[in-house]
């Protein structure tokens, strides 16, 4: 049997709300924006399309154009994060690689723009540590959709997904895929909702060993 473990980004293996609120708020006054964003503001965007962000940052302007702003903010933010990087969770790098010596078949998959995860993985030299990633931004598709796909093109046969907020547990159930609740993270799920507290407990985890 070949299964996956699949992670949500922000808010489950890193947090780069300082780092996209920076690159945001600079590129937004370049562009004569009077719209800013804030850290707590970020956390509340954080998990969703970016076609729903580019309304709530941008309200006044119509879609289309909410979206070519957005777009200008979103090519500053992977260009910082890459550079610069994000504030990986406890544990996450020595995880993963203790993850990679099992046979489990490890993916990221979020909601977020093309060129993310990918700066992501550039900032933090984890390249190496995933076998595959889909995102929003490459599909225009939502998560649900995503999970499914990369499940579905690797062949995997069971699917868990690691995520921390309730859109991600949503996601997961309607790709048909068990969830992990990412405790530490920006969201809670329902009750009974099996769980970790800690990157280090998917160690512990029995089906994944």
């Amino acid at each position: 049997m070949k299964t996956g473990l699949f992670f949500d980004l922000d808010g489950t293996l890193w947090d780069s709300a300082e780092g996209v609120v920076l690159s945001w708020n600079e590129a937004l006054e370049g562009l004569g924006r009077p719209e800013r964003v804030t850290v707590k503001q970020m956390y509340t965007l954080m998990g969703k399309t970016m076609a729903e962000i580019a309304h709530l940052v941008i309200p006044t302007e119509p879609q289309a154009e909410a979206d070519r702003l957005l777009k200008v903010c979103t090519d500053a933010e992977n260009a910082y994060l890459a550079e610069h990087g994000g504030r990986l969770y406890e544990g996450v790098e020595e995880t993963l690689r203790e993850l990679r010596k099992r046979s489990l078949f490890l993916a990221v998959v979020s909601n977020c723009q093309s060129g993310y995860i990918e700066a992501f993985m550039k900032a933090h030299r984890l390249e190496r540590a995933f076998d595959d990633f889909e995102c929003y931004g490459n599909t225009g598709r939502g998560k649900a959709d995503n999970i499914r796909l990369t499940a579905e093109r690797n062949g995997l046969d069971r699917t868990y997904y690691l995520g921390d907020t309730r859109g991600d547990y949503d996601s997961a159930m309607q790709a048909g895929v068990s969830f992990i609740h990412a405790a530490y993270g920006f969201g809670t799920v329902p009750e009974g909702t099996p769980a970790i507290h800690s990157f280090r407990e998917l160690s512990a985890l029995p089906d994944l060993r």
